[in-house]
């Protein structure tokens, strides 16, 4: 006979953007003493609260069947979430509409019995711990690392004493849930600093409190419609933090609110694309092949679908301008021009193929692919003046569109160098990246200096 046990689960999603660099926070916790008795938190990449929501949900219950797997059918979970989305949904009350929700929605019913799992709306101010893990993965993604429980402060940032729940005490016999919580405390204790499934964390043993100044809570608005036809959006802005607030990770300053995001579009193939030749800003200007205007018109209704980019700006070159055209038409967007992301002048080496000019230009050839500072035969551009052109061109666009989204249209060489100068990668980092045809790659600027690759060299689109 499965002893009866009872857990609360507290969990929390967010995106920052919306869709975003997303994360989830969730923390199982002793309803008899309000302890947690253990944390799951994930940075999840790129996606919308909502899905970050269900992400913590399912991360909560499983971490809660974790703790007890011998109990079957008897464990009994009251999952408490500041999402009235997921619990309406999860609670049977809302119809799930949005493809994305569905086989999320399917995975967190699987995982415990309908019948074993009740569910609570509370209030934000009330899921400070399951918050504080999602912002901490969040933080961390935007740092290009996966969270990691030996940094987190989410128990010290949640209030020092919790106050244990009011649900009706499970059937079973005296002293047996305080009995399996402390047994589950202590072999997941024992266990600590070993690999852990899921992202699962194990808390300290009980009778461990904290004591830490709590932060002033920000004022937030969460944008939920109650139509329970619709897909209503949870908003998670990133929490303020007072001046002089100790950082924890890399020891950064604050990212100073929402990121201007910039999203690379290299242009659709040209007749020189499939025969990998030179083609920068000193040749014949090419225009799009067939192929390549059809794979502008696949890039055109993927952003379309999306519904994320806001501006778009190209380089001056025909090949851009006419993939930039393509998605403005889809999206009623007016494009901009910048020089500064016009491809490298490639000087004698224009319309030839790698192996002819090393045929004909052995020894500079060799030299450019050993030296940022040379440049190609005849009086072609460096790639440490690209870099130079790049990073101002840059520099104007993160200040010009801070907090937006913009598409930019562009090439290789600037692609490249926009995610190595991101990562703080070497020059030589540029001969290490595949960047393929009308492929996206993104990067996040903050506004205190801090970078975030998101994304390099997809495809899926043009599939």
């Amino acid at each position: 006979m499965s002893v009866a046990r009872q857990v609360v689960v507290e969990a929390d999603g967010g995106s920052r953007g919306n869709p975003g660099p997303a994360g989830y926070g969730a923390v199982v916790i002793d309803p008899a003493t309000g302890e947690p008795l253990a944390e799951a938190a994930e940075y999840i990449g790129v996606a919308t609260n909502n899905v970050a929501e269900y992400r913590g949900l399912i991360a909560g219950l499983e971490a809660a069947k974790a703790l007890f797997p011998d109990a079957g059918d008897a464990l009994r979970v009251h999952v408490r979430m500041d999402s009235k989305l997921v619990v309406e949904q999860m609670s049977g009350r809302w119809k799930i509409k949005h493809p994305d929700m569905k086989p999320l929605a399917a995975r967190a019913a699987a995982i415990l019995p309908p019948s074993s799992v009740t569910y609570e709306w509370i209030p934000r101010a009330q899921n400070k711990h399951a918050d504080r893990l999602a912002n901490e993965a969040m933080d961390a993604g935007r740092d290009g690392r996966q969270w990691e429980a030996s940094t987190s402060t989410a128990a010290l940032d949640a209030p020092s004493a919790r106050t244990p729940s009011t649900l009706p005490p499970v059937q079973g016999p005296p002293g047996d849930q305080a009995a399996g919580a402390a047994k589950a405390r202590a072999a997941l204790a024992a266990a600590r600093g070993a690999a852990a499934p899921e992202g699962l964390f194990p808390m300290p043993g009980a009778a461990e409190t904290v004591e830490a100044g709590v932060a002033a809570e920000t004022a937030e608005t969460v944008g939920e419609t109650a139509d329970p036809g619709g897909e209503p959006t949870d908003a998670h802005p990133a929490p303020q933090q007072p001046a002089g607030t100790p950082q924890t990770g890399w020891g950064s300053a604050p990212d100073l609110g929402a990121p201007a995001t910039l999203v690379l579009l290299r242009h659709g193939e040209t007749a020189l694309t499939p025969e990998k030749r030179f083609s920068g800003s000193g040749g014949t200007d090419p225009e799009l092949s067939a192929v390549g205007r059809g794979q502008a018109e696949r890039a055109a209704e993927h952003f379309a679908a999306l519904g994320t980019v806001q501006e778009i700006v190209s380089s001056p070159l025909r090949r851009c301008r006419e993939t930039a055209a393509a998605v403005a038409a889809r999206l009623g967007l007016d494009v901009r021009i910048d020089e500064g992301l016009r491809e490298t002048d490639f000087g004698a080496w224009e319309g030839l193929t790698f192996g002819e000019v090393r045929e004909r230009y052995g020894d500079d050839l060799t030299a450019w692919l050993a030296s940022p500072d040379t440049a190609p035969t005849g009086g072609g551009e460096s790639f440490a003046e690209v870099a130079e052109r790049v990073a101002a061109a840059r520099d104007r666009l993160v200040a010009r569109y801070a907090g937006r989204t913009v598409l930019l249209v562009t090439h290789v060489t600037p692609i490249k160098t926009l995610v190595r100068l991101a990562l703080g990668a070497p020059p030589e980092a540029l001969f290490r990246m595949e960047l393929s045809a009308a492929s996206v790659s993104t990067v996040a600027y903050y506004g205190d200096g801090n970078a975030s690759v998101r994304l390099l060299n997809d495809t899926s689109h043009l599939r």
